[in-house]
């Protein structure tokens, strides 16, 4: 056989390559939406052993490939279409990248002869998702798309991960290449990372032995990381209480006489006191986002700060770092553990251990007989018990979940953080389902958020997924109508939902509850199981029933319209301005 027939043997379309390296970079599910520019792809997919499904929006492909990365800790897959296809992941992109998700979307593009001729569902969809993802490419060549999605399974997963997106022209598609993948990718700036610098760690490791009120302040890459034993180990040696941010909820137990739980604008007392008052921070795998700090000025102002992160650009990015090093957590953590102290920090714990109990989380039971908010969270605590992962959408009820939930084990509570997406509670669920058949999963939405994307449920119930939907239905876009009345002066606008005949846009005092739109009825519509509660003492016999089901359901909770959260740090405000009620 001569050297060409052996290559035309080999030889095969652009379409293949993609679905090999698919295969290769170890995708088990792909979410996606077919289209015109991607039929080339879906035609060889058929032969694959990939598990596809098919959501009802390309967003909700992408929060659907988010959860199930965030569950699992492998690298979420996506495919759609070009033009509007590839622009409707945008959302998903961005929630995606700034919270450290690693994906790989690949869509599809017009003919490259056609691109910046304004073709039939043609965007620039690289020069649109710049901002938003880790790394994207547009494939001009046939022979560089097996490197190209090798490339793109390596970035996502590496340094600080995220979302590459790789756009492939349809005659890239179709034309036959005999191109192979490397053996392996090797980027120099990500081979520093594994070298780690022990002196950055011993003078951590000094500071840490040298001080009397030293705390962590746990993120996102500690759970991305797989530190959490070892920040669990070295918490416990150092006697040094841990605080979250709302990405690294769950990377520290949250019934450890150690935990302080989540600091920030709704963190607890405890947490955001310890800040005001440690003479050491030590930030491990948290990028001090505005949330957290507050005031930047006023911010943890009696300590030395270090930082441990992986993303060397998130070192003195925000706040000012005495001790920086820049690593991967799981490795730098274990290093301190080899270097710190065994201590107690008596005094410091017994301060700690009286803030959070004159502060304890609590709230005050509404006088006209409708349902706490917090009490249906509480009772998803009792029913769940830390052992479920429950997936938030973004308002009120994302709050109070943080607040009123206790966290065992890391990714078992997952939220949009940094880009706070309403409508990615449902479609995250799902995928996180999927990607933990055998673990309940709850997913907490607002009666805003869920109509976002509602659509994605009968996902759920084609491949019989036992997904938990309840819906804190207030009648508001809640987490807006408290910014109103408590910053605004009382001036509610285009905050109130399911009011009918409403006179104008504004909202109105004890209006006769309409339940628009019908949540249940568009449940059952879609083939889930759902009812409605309106009265305390129905919420736990409904949770109880829909829990103990083996399909979807969704449990509409109409609870009271007044309820805010607190406490709350005013945006851009110190600790000593948090309001308590």
């Amino acid at each position: 056989m001569n050297a060409k027939s052996k290559t035309q043997q080999q030889a095969r379309s652009g379409a293949r390559c993609i679905v090999e390296g698919f295969e290769r970079g170890g995708c088990e599910v792909l979410f996606g939406y077919p289209g015109g520019f991607v039929l080339d792809i879906f035609n060889v997919l058929v032969d694959s052993p990939i598990r596809f499904v098919l959501p009802r929006h390309e967003q909700g492909a992408v929060h659907m490939a988010d959860g199930y990365a965030r569950a699992t800790g492998k690298t979420g897959c996506c495919l759609v279409t070009s033009g509007p296809g590839a622009c409707n992941t945008v959302t998903g992109l961005a929630t995606a990248h700034i919270d450290g998700v690693p994906l790989v979307c690949v869509c599809g593009q017009v003919p490259l002869p056609l691109i910046g001729n304004d073709a039939f569902q043609e965007a620039d969809i690289t020069g649109i998702t710049r901002s938003v993802t880790k790394h994207n490419f547009l494939v001009r060549n046939v022979d560089d798309l097996p490197r190209i999605l090798a490339e793109a399974f390596v970035i996502a997963r590496s340094g600080k991960p995220g979302p590459v997106l790789v756009d492939v022209p349809k005659d890239i598609q179709q034309k036959l290449t005999a191109a192979i993948a490397p053996a392996s990718i090797d980027f120099p700036k990500l081979r520093a990372l594994e070298t780690l610098d022990l002196a950055a760690v011993q003078r951590l490791a000094d500071a840490i032995n040298q001080s009397h009120r030293p705390m962590f302040l746990a993120g996102g890459g500690v759970i991305s990381g797989g530190a959490s034993d070892a920040l669990g180990k070295l918490s416990r040696k150092g006697s040094i209480p841990v605080a979250t941010t709302l990405m690294g909820l769950g990377a520290f137990p949250e019934d450890d006489p150690l935990a302080l739980r989540m600091a920030g604008m709704h963190g607890t007392v405890a947490a955001n006191y310890a800040l005001n008052h440690c003479d050491l921070l030590i930030s491990a795998g948290a990028r001090f986002a505005d949330r957290i700090t507050g005031k930047l000025a006023e911010f943890a102002p009696h300590a030395t700060i270090a930082h441990i992160d992986c993303d060397f650009s998130a070192i003195n990015k925000s706040v000012h770092t005495h001790i920086g090093v820049h690593a991967y957590i799981k490795p730098a953590l274990e290093a301190l553990l080899e270097r710190v102290n065994p201590a107690k920090h008596a005094k410091w714990i017994s301060q700690i251990t009286a803030w959070r109990d004159e502060h304890a989380l609590r709230f005050t039971p509404p006088k006209n007989g409708r349902i706490a908010p917090q009490a249906v969270i509480q009772t998803i605590q009792k029913l769940c018990r830390g052992e479920a992962i429950i997936v938030t959408d973004v308002g009120q009820h994302q709050m109070w979940c943080t607040q009123h939930l206790v966290r065992k084990h890391p990714r078992t509570f997952i939220s949009s953080g940094g880009l706070g997406t309403m409508g990615f509670g449902l479609p995250a669920a799902i995928g996180a389902q999927i990607g933990k058949p055998g673990t309940r999963v709850v997913c907490v939405s607002g009666d805003g958020g869920i109509q976002m994307n509602f659509q994605e449920l009968v996902v759920a119930v084609e491949h019989n997924l036992p997904v938990k939907v309840v819906v804190i239905n207030n009648g508001h876009l809640g987490l807006v109508r408290q910014w109103q009345e408590l910053f605004y002066g009382r001036n509610y606008s285009a905050v109130v939902l399911g009011q009918k005949d409403r006179p104008k846009n504004e909202r109105i005092e004890n209006a006769e509850e309409k339940y628009l739109p019908d949540f249940v009825a568009i449940a059952k519509a879609h083939g889930a199981n759902a009812v409605r509660v309106t009265q305390p003492a129905e919420v736990e016999p409904a949770l109880k029933k829909a829990f103990a089901d083996d399909k979807a359901w969704l449990v509409e909770c109409v609870v009271d319209p007044d309820a805010n959260v607190f406490p709350i740090i005013p945006p851009g405000k110190p600790v000593k301005e948090m309001i308590f009620q």
